[in-house]
């Protein structure tokens, strides 16, 4: 494949794209929930869990939240079939595409430059989906696909191969990403089981996988210090290291010839306290062991909600520990973590026992009967399990719970687009603002400040009908030296004889710029489009030149 050749999945309906509105977040403080006080000054209290379509939310948090979030761990429906049983195999497989392309856009948007995206999905459609993420991230910027044992035993009876692993596909937003290292564990402490005069240490391999052919430098003779017997390693095998540093070795007693000092083959000396750091590089096989699996997740969900059906209503439940590992490679203390898969709320729980601030959305009823409860019992400090003791949660901190508002604009008895009758001046104002691309901060000192986009340009939203007169006080109090854009339902006059001022009608002033009274873009099955009489082959690849 050329440079001017690329390789991209194509699918039915590839090319339609939602046009999405910004909406406004309306908290519900009876559903917010904070600790009774503060447990440690470290604390986090502005979390948020939202609840509503997720791709309608990730949009609703674009302005605020744009470049912001350090890490992205999504658990999407996998696509096994089961979600979308009425439909062809092709066209199911195409919708889910689509509709993952349109979520991991604005889930790009929402990264910051050192932040970094963690999907879990199993064979179905993980090497599709890597192809899309490749296509939208970059494929320069896909780090990894870790794969994760889900299962540490699996019922003897299955037809074909049994399935015991998931992937997680990792992607960072650009260079600037950079991976922590993981705590080290027992397992590799007890490697360090020598001890002398200068320290613990671990020996290692001498020799090197290269021959005397290939490194004749590396073929040479040395002394044992103690039987004085020259030792040549193998042909096929020859030392790690010059004759020169070797012999710097020996001078900083770096070399073990055995605990009674005889043997014929030399060791290095790897001494813990010299290592540069301290943790240990992420790899990209986690046994359950070190990652947990899907029983212990079901386990977790019983013990913190009680019931054990509530716990079989997640077929693919993600333990804490998972959840765990991913923060502790990807982000610090106070970051932004952000799942717009809720399900049943782990990835809100472990982030919050670990200090991390969170998002997360869900529309399904989950949101109120499982991520809530169990929350609450995180903020509580009643949560034993999961992670709790590994990282001493003792309780605290807490969220505010949001909901998407409705549509701005609906439609009247006559079929023409108005403002929607549920919305007050205040809600009026910061949706407009947001639509427009101005942060809603309205003035307490001028009455036209309702929001601004930089130091010197303010937008204005007013739901009278502006007179010249009126127009021509307003831009006199804006001045010469400010730029005011008016939102109002008429005005009269012209409007372009105020260089300070943009006056525009609403709601024309915004009719095309987004799909109306759309509330639900989720993945359930009775809100996808119907299937086409006709469907041609599916073309996975397309090698056209640039």
């Amino acid at each position: 494949m050329t440079k001017k050749q690329r390789l991209e999945l194509t699918w039915i309906g590839k090319e339609i794209r939602p046009k999405l509105e910004p909406r406004i977040l309306l908290e519900d403080a009876e559903k917010s929930y904070h600790a009774a006080h503060r447990v440690s000054e470290n604390d986090i209290f502005d979390n948020r869990l939202i609840f509503g379509d997720n791709l309608l939310a990730l949009k609703a948090l674009e302005q605020e939240f744009t470049g912001k979030v350090k890490c992205i761990f999504i658990d999407p429906p996998y696509n096994t079939g089961s979600a979308f049983e009425h439909y062809d195999d092709g066209v199911e497989h195409s919708i889910w595409l689509g509709l993952m392309r349109d979520r991991l856009e604005n889930l790009r948007n929402l990264l910051s430059e050192d932040g970094s995206l963690w999907i879990t999905i199993d064979d179905n459609e993980a090497h599709y989906l890597k192809v899309v993420c490749d296509e939208i991230f970059g494929r320069a910027n896909f780090v990894a696909n870790v794969i994760w044992q889900k299962k540490y035993a699996v019922a003897n009876d299955h037809k074909t191969i049994a399935p015991m692993h998931d992937h997680i596909l990792v992607y960072r937003k650009s260079e600037a990403w950079q991976r922590n290292l993981l705590t080290r564990t027992e397992e590799k402490d007890r490697q360090y089981r020598y001890t002398d005069e200068k320290g613990i240490f671990r020996i290692d391999n001498y020799t090197c996988n290269k021959s005397a052919e290939e490194r004749p430098n590396l073929y040479y003779s040395i002394i044992q210090p103690n039987t004085k017997e020259e030792i040549f390693p193998s042909r096929t095998r020859v030392w790690a290291y010059s004759q020169e540093t070797h012999k710097k070795h020996l001078e900083d007693d770096l070399v073990y010839w055995g605990k009674d000092g005889l043997s014929k083959t030399p060791s290095y000396k790897r001494y813990k306290h010299l290592l540069k750091n301290q943790g240990t590089v992420p790899q990209t096989l986690w046994l359950h062991e070190y990652a947990s699996h899907t029983d212990a997740a079901r386990k977790e969900i019983r013990a913190v909600l009680g019931s054990s059906s509530i716990a079989d209503d997640f077929i693919t439940p993600k333990p804490e520990g998972l959840i765990q590992r991913v923060l502790e490679i990807t982000t610090n203390s106070n970051d932004i973590v952000l799942d717009s898969f809720a399900g049943s709320g782990t990835t809100g729980a472990v982030a919050h026992k670990m200090g991390r601030r969170w998002i997360m959305i869900e529309l399904g009823e989950h949101c109120h009967t499982h991520i809530i409860p169990r929350l609450k019992k995180v903020i509580d400090g009643e949560d034993k399990g999961g992670i709790t003791q590994a990282v001493n949660w003792k309780g605290g901190g807490g969220f505010r719970y949001y909901h998407l508002a409705p549509s701005l604009l609906e439609k009247d008895k006559w079929d023409n687009w108005i403002i929607n009758k549920t919305y007050n001046f205040a809600m009026l104002a910061e949706a407009l603002c947001k639509i427009e691309g101005f942060t809603y901060a309205p003035s307490d000192t001028f009455y036209w400040q309702h929001g601004y986009s930089t130091e010197r340009d303010f937008i204005y939203v007013t739901t009278q009908n502006l007179s010249h007169e009126e127009l021509s006080k307003l831009a006199d109090e804006v001045g010469q030296e400010h730029t005011l854009l008016v939102l109002c339902s008429a005005f009269r006059g012209k409007a372009d004889i105020f260089p300070n001022l943009t006056i525009k009608k609403i709601p024309k002033q915004i009719l095309a710029r987004c799909e109306w009274g759309h509330d639900d873009y989720s993945l359930k099955i009775e809100n996808l489009p119907k299937a086409p009489q006709k469907i041609g082959q599916l073309s996975l690849f397309d090698m056209e030149n640039l």
